[in-house]
């Protein structure tokens, strides 16, 4: 399932023209494109699909958007566990190399 998340903005850059973000979705930390929200703030949130932020949202709306998020599991589902898929993967790469 592809999930448009509520974030909220810690760091903004220019990266190869492109202006960028370092986003917090309730712990989980990725990079957004700013290109559709040139005007978003350090400190905004705004909801983010695919990569993209798409529309700015008042703190108290994202932080109960990802409350009930988390409750339902959607995070996880979402973003899932980088722990485990970096595990998921060592197993696999273990497997392949033990084949050989």
């Amino acid at each position: 399932m592809c999930l448009a998340v509520p974030g909220r903005v810690t760091e903004i850059e220019e990266r190869d023209g492109t202006r960028m973000a370092v986003m917090d979705f309730g712990g989980v930390v990725k990079d957004v494109c700013l290109e559709y929200l040139p005007d978003l703030q350090v400190g905004e949130y705004a909801i983010v699909h695919v990569g993209f932020a798409l529309q700015r949202l008042d703190e108290e709306s994202a932080r109960r958007t990802l409350e009930l998020f988390e409750e339902l599991g959607l995070l996880q589902e979402e973003f899932g566990d980088p722990w485990e898929a970096a595990g998921e993967w060592d197993a696999t790469r273990a497997a392949e190399e033990a084949g050989r």
